[in-house]
Parts: C-alpha cells; structure tokens; sequence
C-alpha cells in the first residue's frame, strides 16, 4: 500500500497575538482545548473518590481549577484489556507507546504535561490548521494530514489511541482507500473537531453543517453522532456569529431550540433540581454518574455535556472544572462544555495561559 508522504505544519509567518475575544468562534474552539487540558489528568475515573484523592487541588472548590500533569498509576485505566496490531509497518499508529500496552494502571496520557492536549484534540488543532491554511474542506487533502500525523512517530506524546483510529488503520492496512476507512463508532469522541470546523471556516460559512457531519463520518459512521455533531454546530452558529445576541440565557435557549431532543427543557429542569441534592464538593455528581452515564456512548454523553453546559452557563471555570469532576469521558464532553461555555463567557486568562496548544491556534488565527 503506497502511503501519502509526510506532511509538515503549515508555514505560518510570525504574527502578533491574536484578540480570541474578538472572534468567539475563536474563542469556543480555545474553551473546548481547555476543557480537554483541565480534563486530562482525570480522564476515565468512576471512582470519583479516587478522583478526589487523587487530584485534591481539582477537587477544591476553594481552589481555582487549573491544568494539572497525570500521575500514575491510574486506578480505573483499562488500557490494559486494548490492544492494536498493525497489518503493515506502515500503519503502525502507537509507536514507542505501543510497550504501555497490556499493562495495568498505566494512565491513558501518562507523557502528557500539565496544559498539553490528548489526541483527538492535537488533530482538531492540525485540522483546523488545514482549514485556515486552505480556508475550505477537503476531505481528500484532510485524510492525507491525517494519516500522516498518525504514521510519523513524534508528532504527539499521547498513550491512548482511540478505537476509531485503530479500526480506521486497520482498515487502511488491509487495502481500503482512505476514505472508505471509517466504521460505526458509537463514542463522543466523534465531537471533538466541530469547534475547530466552525472556529477555522467561520460561522457564517455557508456549508458549515454539511462539512461537519462528512468530516466526523470519516471517523464516526453513526447516525446518533453525527446528529449530535449536527446540533453542536448549530448552537455554536447561533451563539458565534457576529450578529448573535449575547448572554448565558441565550446559551439554554439555544441548547433547547437545536438539541431539544437530547436535552429539553424539562429535562434540564428535572437535572437541575437533582444537582440541588448532590454533593457539596460536585453537585453535579448527582447527575452526571447517577442520571445519566459518565461514559463515552453517545445517547449519554451528549445530554451529560449539554447538561453541564446550560446549568454553568456564564461562569467558564465552574463548568470545565464540573466536567471534570464527572469522570468518565470527561475530555470528550470538554467539547461541547468547554466551546458552548466560551461561546457566551471567555476563557480566564489564568486557565488560557497554560493551554500548551494556544500560541499555535492564536498564530494561525492572525495569519494572512
């Protein structure tokens, strides 16, 4: 199988900082990468007493959240029950990870450093990359950075790989073209590049939803993520066009208006009234790991961030800091909590400055 050659970052000039508070596309997009980074350390506890234990300076309510590095051993990690074998050296996809495989109590981003994003993250970085470089959508061309990033050993630092990108090598090893790879994946993982699509080609592009829902089959070949991508878009159209109204009301009402089926009014009511009862250190336990599932299948996990998203609407910090609190596949809901949170409420400084990715995005962002 001949494989595409390496492709290098963009070349991007130097360019001052960009304003994110100018352009909340922008900014949603940051919020999602922060909310992953301040999710990280924690990713995939249930045992949200282990998770106090564990990352006490989280857990604080007296504390500000912030982003912390792993530590190890993780006491919920699975990874050891994973397994991927590449059908050809030339998708191979773990790399000098592969050796953590099998093994118990390895945390899933066990290299990662305080701020540094996981993976399906570092690719919406390198997609939205692509779309400001090139400022359309092309498949073809994104599936060739794709495998690229995914064969070249270095370009990231992470331990877990998640299964979509494991059956879609799979696949490619066994003769399939690149875009026939995706599978049916059922995983909220499938969100992660949404706010990069409508961060990169802006809101008002005027095939915004069409791009998003053929970017995410690429990966994600499910009918439910592909409509909860769907109405992610649509919320952050609504809230991210210069011409939208502004405020935490209009984040519920959005959510209510583009994804009542998952999350209707009422029952973000009757959610809001169970947190009333939940733990004092994270009210929203009582939802989130009890109502409904803290997991990654999709028909739980978009609710559980949409959830998250309207009952902190307004106070960025309290929201990401919520979310991971959760447990389970708190990085992936992280984008949708982290960019609709953005989207009415920016980022704190505090919590910007140590995202690892954020010099990359604002740099391209102010590029010509």
């Amino acid at each position: 199988m001949k494989m595409p050659p390496t492709i290098p970052p963009p070349d991007t000039p130097p360019a001052p900082a960009a304003d994110h508070r100018a352009d909340t596309s922008l900014q949603a997009f940051l919020g999602s990468l922060v909310a992953d980074a301040v999710a990280m350390p924690v990713h995939w506890y249930y045992d949200t007493a282990a998770l106090d234990r564990d990352y006490p300076q989280l857990s604080d309510p007296r504390l500000p959240p912030a982003c912390l590095a792993p530590r190890s051993p993780h006491p919920d990690s699975i990874l050891w029950r994973s397994s991927y074998s590449p059908p050809t050296p030339q998708t191979d996809i773990l790399h000098d990870q592969a050796r953590f495989w099998g093994q118990r109590g390895i945390h899933y981003h066990q290299c990662l450093a305080a701020g540094e994003n996981t993976l399906n993250y570092r690719l919406a970085g390198e997609l939205f990359a692509v779309l400001r470089r090139d400022r359309e959508y092309d498949p073809e061309r994104w599936l060739e950075r794709y495998v690229a990033f995914m064969t070249e050993p270095g370009r990231h630092r992470d331990t877990y790989v998640e299964e979509c990108h494991r059956h879609f090598f799979t696949n490619l090893g066994s003769g399939r073209k690149p875009i026939s790879c995706g599978v049916r994946d059922v995983h909220i993982g499938g969100l992660a590049p949404v706010p990069a699509i409508v961060a990169g080609l802006g809101p008002r592009h005027p095939d915004i939803r069409r791009i998003v829902r053929l970017h995410v089959s690429l990966t994600h070949r499910d009918d439910d993520v592909l409509a909860a991508a769907d109405a992610l878009a649509r919320i952050l159209v609504r809230l991210t066009r210069p011409d939208r109204p502004d405020g935490p009301r209009d984040l519920r009402e959005a959510i209510v208006e583009e994804a009542g089926d998952w999350a209707s009014d009422a029952k973000l009511t009757s959610w809001e009234r169970r947190a009333a009862t939940g733990p004092a250190a994270c009210p929203d336990r009582a939802v989130v790991g009890t109502v409904l599932s803290p997991a990654c299948y999709i028909d739980d996990a978009f609710p559980a961030a949409l959830y998250l998203a309207a009952r902190h609407a307004g106070d960025f910090a309290a929201g990401v800091r919520a979310n991971a609190l959760c447990g389970g596949d708190n990085c992936h809901r992280a984008a949708v909590v982290g960019s609709l949170l953005a989207a009415v409420s920016a980022p704190p400084d505090r919590l910007l400055e140590g995202l690892a990715g954020r010099a990359m995005v604002e740099r391209l962002s102010n590029a010509p």
